[in-house]
């Protein structure tokens, strides 16, 4: 990995010199290890890599009790720690030539309070923002990020297959939570990719309720959503069950949402607008007469974060092309009823075509 890391800074930096940025900075913890192969959270402490284009040098300011294994993990060369009784602006004063015309930074990750701390010691800066140009790289994926994107697929696909077996009338949704992330870790995961959706019966309808102390009864939907860490990589799958016995409606409801996700993976392809994919898997609910129930967009991008570049809705006018990984997940979510996601990850390989990643069974599975 570390000649991708490599490659990955050294495109940044050529952006950067055609850009005639003297500095930029990097401080968002995915944003850092996409960049250096370091992965940590700094909570409130300073932790930002800087590439100076005038010198061709990367200095990288790290907490002090991170300094060992940043050396260890990072690629780069010149660590800077900082301790927690210093104040990380006048380390950065006293290491970088701090007399420039262009810094550049990711402008959503910089709280006010940084800039004010970078502007007591860049005093006469023009800031520009470097964050579109960090989403377009991240957007596109290596092979060695799908083989860790699978991966982390795989091991949420076992909990799938594994928890569904834990399923009993009177479970709590908390208790069932308490199952599946059990079995994450006994897999091989390094954390839940996030929190742990799992939504039954009437619940089922709110796409992203909370779940709590309800039991589980016989006829109920039951709609899990969840995924892990691996290799700092996420996995992200959505699931919907019934318990004991499905009525007619409800196998309808699960039908078309079925039909929809397949609409929309079958659409996928470089060279299309992002948005076509959306509208494929919308047209099946809404001819199915449940479009006012499906109020979300059909998927998001995924990698190092949960929710990354594209974002797939009916309206992104962007198009697709290959190394894009990201989320199909259509559902119907009636107020009072229940509802129904099946959520895939699809990436475009190299020839511009589909591969799914996620290999769960989506036919209607009576628990």
């Amino acid at each position: 990995m570390k000649s991708e890391y490599e490659q990955r800074l050294n495109e940044l930096t050529t952006y950067l010199k055609k850009e005639k940025i003297d500095i930029a900075m990097i401080t968002y913890p995915p944003n850092v290890f996409y960049y250096t192969g370091f992965n940590t959270d700094p909570h409130e402490r300073f932790l930002a890599l800087m590439i100076d284009t005038r010198s061709d040098q990367y200095f990288f300011f790290v907490p002090e009790l991170d300094a060992e294994i940043a050396k260890n993990d990072s690629i780069i060369e010149t660590i800077i720690p900082i301790s927690d009784g210093q104040d990380p602006f006048d380390i950065v004063n006293q290491t970088i030539n701090t007399n420039l015309a262009v810094f550049g930074m990711e402008k959503k990750a910089v709280t006010v309070f940084r800039l004010e701390g970078l502007e007591s010691v860049i005093t006469n800066a023009t800031f520009y923002d470097i964050q579109p140009k960090i989403n377009l790289q991240r957007m596109k994926k290596s092979e060695k990020e799908i083989e860790f994107a699978q991966e982390a697929v795989n091991i949420i696909e076992r909990v799938m297959k594994e928890g569904i077996k834990k399923v009993e009338i009177g479970m709590t949704e908390v208790e069932f939570i308490a199952e599946l992330e059990y079995l994450m870790r006994q897999f091989g995961a390094d954390s839940p990719s996030f929190t742990t959706l799992v939504l039954s019966g009437k619940k089922s309808a709110l796409p992203h309720g909370s779940p709590g102390e309800r039991t589980f009864q016989k006829g109920d939907f039951l709609l899990i959503d969840m995924g892990v860490m691996k290799n700092g990589y996420c996995s992200d799958i959505t699931r919907t069950f019934i318990i004991g016995e499905a009525s007619e409606k409800q196998k309808e409801i699960y039908n078309t949402v079925l039909a929809s996700n397949e609409a929309g993976i079958n659409a996928i392809k470089a060279g299309k607008q992002m948005k076509e994919f959306d509208i494929a898997a919308r047209n099946v609910i809404q001819e199915a007469g449940y479009g006012e129930y499906f109020h979300t967009r059909v998927g998001h991008g995924l990698g190092i974060e949960l929710h990354e570049e594209p974002s797939v809705h009916m309206t992104n006018e962007s198009m697709a092309e290959s190394g894009l990984l990201f989320t199909i997940e259509p559902g119907i979510y009636i107020p009072g009823y229940g509802g129904v996601r099946i959520e895939d990850e699809v990436y475009i390989n190299k020839e511009g075509q589909s591969e799914v990643l996620t290999s769960f069974p989506k036919q209607l599975q009576i628990i």
